[in-house]
């Protein structure tokens, strides 16, 4: 496969105004993202909706094009990206990794890639990572992934995605919002409106699995730090 990374970015951040652009070391938090996202070897653009971000970019030496601010999701950003950027369709699929993770391991995109490579099956790869708390249980910010998966094992089917409890034994795997897309899953995917789950649940990737894609999730020890409050961003800060 020939996968491209695209971030999706703009500075209208409901919890954290301006957020791509945050300072983290001297650095902005989205050039830090860009630069993790480099170190995996795939290509790697930046999808903005907006011209500071672009610019920030490109000052780094890297690849960015605009669009349209008011996009209604990033998934809608990158297919806007990609359109712009691969007209020819030389990239059959694309890595979403998220601007607000400046951390992340490189090893992320690729673990996307190479579930969409190995499992035929597979429109949409994600990630998953066990649980760092028991009150991640009941917490309805953490997405919870149900998955078709023994014991042991490092990837599996994916069969629900909630914010609510899960009964009964067994990990509980916290779902970490990196996708990779086989480009017609992508286009599938935004094609269609927002679906009943989708927008009881307030998770895109429910749309996905109501249209009848078939979502894999490889496991990771651990999730990056996200970036979605003003306490995330002095997390971050402190860590640099």
């Amino acid at each position: 496969m020939n996968p491209l990374v695209l971030i999706p970015a703009r500075m209208a951040a409901t919890r954290l105004p301006g957020k791509p652009l945050a300072d983290i070391g001297g650095t902005p938090m989205i050039v830090r993202a860009w630069e993790r996202a480099m170190a995996s070897g795939l290509p790697v653009a930046v999808a903005a909706g907006d011209p500071e971000i672009v610019e920030a970019i490109l000052d780094a030496g890297g690849l960015a094009v605009l669009t349209d601010p008011d996009l209604p999701s990033g998934s809608d950003r990158i297919r806007a990206a990609l359109d712009a950027l691969d007209p020819d369709h030389r990239h059959d699929a694309v890595i979403n990794l998220q601007g607000d993770m400046p951390f992340a391991d490189p090893g992320l995109s690729t673990a996307c890639a190479a579930l969409l490579h190995g499992q035929p099956g597979c429109d949409v790869a994600t990630l998953v990572a066990p649980e760092t708390d028991l009150s991640d249980r009941s917490n309805p910010d953490v997405v919870k992934a149900v998955l078709a998966m023994e014991p042991g094992e490092r990837h599996g089917r994916a069969l629900y995605f909630t914010r609510s409890s899960l009964y009964g034994d067994g990990p509980v795997w916290r779902h970490v919002g990196i996708y990779g897309y086989r480009r017609e899953a992508l286009e599938r995917f935004c094609a269609a409106p927002p679906s009943p789950l989708e927008r009881r649940e307030k998770l895109e990737q429910l749309r996905a699995l109501e249209m009848g894609l078939s979502i894999w999730a490889a496991v990771i020890d651990a999730p990056p730090l996200s970036i979605d409050n003003p306490a995330d961003l002095e997390a971050a800060r402190a860590l640099v």
